[in-house]
């Protein structure tokens, strides 16, 4: 790699910054509130896609791979977001786009990718699911390649995630928060919160798919991270997880007219900005349930994962 990689990450997490907030019509005004601005990273590599490929870069380069790979579909932030970041560090990626009939001009972000230098390669919808979690080192073409799973969702990715809740504290004077919510899709990123609160922080997630097992799906994400060397030092106590699954608006990307005159009532106040595929449904769920949260929630941590693809 090119570049200083800790200082690269170092420029890019201190854009984040944590900022009070009100949510005018909770009715509630107790209660202290803090955003986590993630969105405020990069153009291309914003929010929670950084941490994911922060935690996967350094496992790059410690594995001494010469090249990377990664999943996406045809409107990935993901993938934009690797090309941008590999681009910067001047190490060679290939792009698996899930769809044989696209090209590199199918779409403005692919054409973006492919103009940061990523390597697409449009594959067969079945090979692609069987492939998109392969995670790792392996040899491709004889070339140690590391392999970053669709959506960066594997044990690094959570690692790099960790960071976010510190950076937090750090920013609050080294006071913790009483409670953190966060929209959910791939739950690496909650993952790596709840790896890194304290026993006295409550975390609230809010899957954005219908029907999602958040549990389930955190706790079968939790096994890996245990056989991973890297992350096998993390701890997960489930007692701390709420899960607010009804907030979903009819699946990923669905929404309903409460939901979008929620979200342009919340970017009139011009406190920070939120879209409805994850942070407006989060931060909706955070307003519905604050008159009903226990009186010991005092101080709350909402973290803005940045972007539309989380």
């Amino acid at each position: 790699m090119s570049i200083d990689v800790s200082l690269w990450f170092a420029k890019l997490k201190s854009r984040s910054q944590l900022e009070p907030f009100k949510l005018l019509l909770a009715n509630k005004t107790d209660v202290k509130m803090f955003v986590k601005r993630d969105d405020l990273i990069d153009p291309f590599i914003s929010g929670n896609k950084l941490r994911k490929l922060e935690g996967n870069l350094w496992a790059a380069k410690e594995a001494a791979a010469t090249q990377l790979l990664t999943y996406g579909g045809a409107y990935s932030n993901h993938l934009l977001a690797s090309a941008a970041a590999a681009n910067e560090m001047g190490i060679p990626i290939i792009g698996k786009v899930r769809g044989e009939e696209l090209n590199e001009k199918s779409n403005p972000m692919l054409l973006e990718c492919n103009r940061l230098s990523m390597h697409l390669q449009f594959i067969d919808r079945t090979i692609y699911i069987r492939s998109k979690h392969q995670t790792g080192l392996s040899k491709d073409q004889n070339k140690p390649t590391w392999h970053i799973p669709e959506g960066g969702a594997n044990p690094e990715g959570i690692l790099g995630c960790t960071e976010i809740y510190k950076e937090a504290v750090v920013q609050n004077n080294n006071q913790h928060f009483d409670a953190v919510f966060i929209a959910q899709g791939t739950t690496t990123t909650s993952m790596g919160i709840l790896a890194s609160i304290p026993t006295t922080t409550q975390l609230f997630v809010v899957p954005v798919l219908k029907g999602y097992d958040s549990l389930s799906e955190m706790q079968a994400l939790a096994s890996k991270v245990k056989q991973n060397p890297l992350t096998a030092h993390l701890q997960f106590n489930w007692n701390q997880v709420t899960v607010l699954d009804t907030y979903h608006q009819g699946g990923y990307a669905k929404t309903t007219p409460e939901l979008l005159h929620f979200t342009a009532a919340f970017n009139n106040t011009q406190q920070f900005p939120i879209e409805p595929t994850y942070t407006a449904k989060a931060l909706y769920a955070l307003a519905d349930q604050l008159p009903s949260l226990k009186p010991q929630i005092q101080t709350i941590l909402f973290i803005h994962t940045g972007g539309v693809y989380a």
